[in-house]
């Protein structure tokens, strides 16, 4: 019976190089909640060909707040592009959206 543990292991070496080739960034929206927060912020995502790994989003006693790890590997602007582009929506919506490299994220919440 032939092992299945090379396959694995370079399929999981693959995965983690790749991973380590995404361009993640984290992204959180805070505010007042409205009608539409999370459509306006998937809409300029898929237009821009970003990616949505994971997502997190709660309204607690009328306050909106998510959380999004993307990939913006395929997209064609830069991560301060698409920062700088996802502050005007969040304006625009009434809502304050923060983009960061997984890397500085990551560094800022060390404990």
């Amino acid at each position: 019976m032939p092992l299945v543990t090379g396959n694995i292991c370079s399929e999981y070496a693959r995965t983690t190089q790749e991973e380590k080739q995404m361009k993640k960034t984290i992204i959180t929206v805070v505010g007042k909640d409205t009608v539409g927060i999370i459509a306006r912020v998937c809409t300029y995502l898929a237009e821009n060909n970003v990616n949505i790994l994971d997502i997190s989003q709660t309204i607690v006693q009328g306050y909106f707040n998510m959380m999004m790890v993307t990939d913006a590997t395929q997209s064609p602007k830069s991560s301060a592009q698409i920062a700088e582009e996802l502050e005007k929506v969040g304006e625009q919506i009434g809502v304050s959206i923060r983009c960061q490299h997984e890397d500085i994220f990551n560094m800022m919440h060390r404990i």
